[in-house]
């Protein structure tokens, strides 16, 4: 167990000196920039540092004096220290990469008041200086010697940054034909013009045309050039929708203010609908911050219970979609509450049952495991801790649930608790459904539209080759 330890006043001499070594990273800067508030690009802009005085992206110059902070509080005097006074001259910055020696050196004491004086000088790896000042504080006089507090990890996570990678990948495409079903509201409708902003698709906007127009002025939204079909309501909206998808007249869908049930209903009639020989499925894509890459979650919106069949379909479903990701073999992560076959745990045997039919080629285009329980299918320490030897094990793309229930929670429980950003798209209909919650943002709904955008593409590209 490491200390920490003080000097007590008694203890220290002039001369007496401390020092530590820090090299500059990017992370520093990050987080002294969300620790201050202080966001001057000189920092935080690498395309505007070039064309600053340093032509670099420097380091904020109270991280330094945040450096000398940590000696005097830590090393000398140490704990039960208490700044008085600092002055601080800034001779050189730091750059990225610069390795920074602070040294504290006591220059002189004050027996009535127990003051230390110190001259405080930090060095770059060449010997210039960076920084030079002095400070004042009181001494300890009571000895201290504790363990060392360990700090937690800190994980920066740029919110939607592997959303925006998807978004990027979608610029060489065509935009998409997409009947908006009922956009009556303001999230609904300005994520379809945002969408379309972005060149991701050409919004039909569908529903009662004076309630859009109301909305689209309450907020400010234009429709110029927007084509709009005026119906009575919802339900006729999504009626409508599925009669221009059948006609090939749309390649995507999008849920507007609707509730699923009721745009779902003409999609799955058995006569007039969208069906395929595919059962309809929902997937969840999740950009989770301490998760190294997108994670695809499946079903957790439309089959409530399904049987082995669904389940095949929910696989390949989510694995068809991985690969128009750029997935080229995905790794499925089957779930459980445990990760061996046991007959009283129907979920494991359907597991055990999955991986068999895609080693006989019924499920293709993927790796498949299972059962496996959530913590080893997406950590490798718990995967090893518990002897399992597996591929997909620890760094899976998909994880397959048992039921709707589980994959709800699990999917919600990411973005409420672990901060993931969220999209979603119903698959195994004739044309891809984008299918948000009423709760999701902007975000959301543009990652859902390019996730869907690249579906369309992707498949389009297979039917041709």
């Amino acid at each position: 167990m490491q200390f920490i330890e003080n000097k007590t006043f008694d203890e220290i001499k002039v001369g007496d000196s401390a020092e530590l070594t820090r090299k500059l990273k990017l992370e520093d800067i990050e987080l002294f920039a969300i620790m201050s508030g202080d966001v001057n690009p000189a920092h935080v802009d690498a395309e505007f540092a070039k064309s600053d005085v340093f032509h670099k992206v420097i380091a904020h110059g109270m991280w330094g004096g945040a450096l000398i902070s940590a000696v005097l509080g830590t090393e000398l005097p140490g704990p039960g220290t208490i700044y008085l006074n600092q002055n601080l001259s800034f001779r050189s910055p730091v750059g990225l990469g610069d390795t920074v020696t602070v040294r504290v050196t006591v220059a002189e004491k004050t027996a009535e008041n127990h003051h230390v004086t110190l001259d405080c000088l930090c060095l770059n790896q060449n010997g210039g200086i960076v920084i030079e000042g002095q400070a004042l504080v009181i001494a300890p006089t009571v000895k201290v010697h504790r363990p060392r507090t360990q700090l937690p990890e800190v994980h920066l996570h740029e919110r939607g940054a592997r959303f925006n990678e998807l978004i990027a990948a979608t610029k060489s495409l065509a935009p998409v034909p997409t009947a908006v079903v009922h956009p009556c509201d303001v999230l609904s409708l300005g994520g379809a013009l945002a969408a379309a902003e972005q060149g991701m698709i050409v919004p039909i906007l569908i529903g009662p045309e004076t309630k859009i127009r109301a909305v689209a002025d309450a907020a400010n939204l234009d429709l110029t050039g927007v084509e709009i079909i005026d119906v009575l309501h919802s339900h006729a909206a999504a009626e409508k929708a599925v009669e221009l998808a059948r006609a090939s007249k749309v390649n995507m869908l999008m849920k507007g203010k609707i509730h699923t049930d009721e745009l779902l209903g003409p999609v799955v009639n058995l006569e007039t609908g969208l069906r395929t020989e595919r059962r309809m499925t929902h997937v969840f894509a999740l950009d989770v911050p301490s998760y190294p890459k997108p994670l695809l979650i499946s079903d957790a919106a439309i089959n409530i219970c399904p049987n082995l069949q669904v389940k095949r379909d929910i696989v390949q479903n989510a694995i068809d979609l991985g690969h128009a990701l750029g997935i080229v073999c995905p790794k499925v992560a089957v779930l459980s509450a445990v990760e061996t076959v046991t007959p009283n745990i129907p979920s494991t045997v359907d597991a055990a049952a999955l991986c068999k039919m895609a080693n006989r080629g019924q499920i293709t285009g993927g790796q498949l495991d299972g059962p496996l329980a959530f913590d080893n299918a997406v950590s490798r320490v718990a995967a090893d801790a518990k002897g399992i030897v597996s591929e997909i094990a620890g760094s899976a793309d998909i994880l397959i649930v048992p039921d709707l229930e589980a994959g709800n929670m699990v999917a919600k429980q990411l973005v409420y608790l672990a901060g993931a950003d969220s999209a979603g798209v119903v698959l195994g209909a004739r044309v891809p459904i984008v299918l948000t919650s009423r709760a999701d943002g902007l975000t959301s709904r543009i990652a859902s539209a390019a996730i869907a955008q690249l579906f369309v593409h992707h498949f389009a590209k297979s039917e041709l080759s």
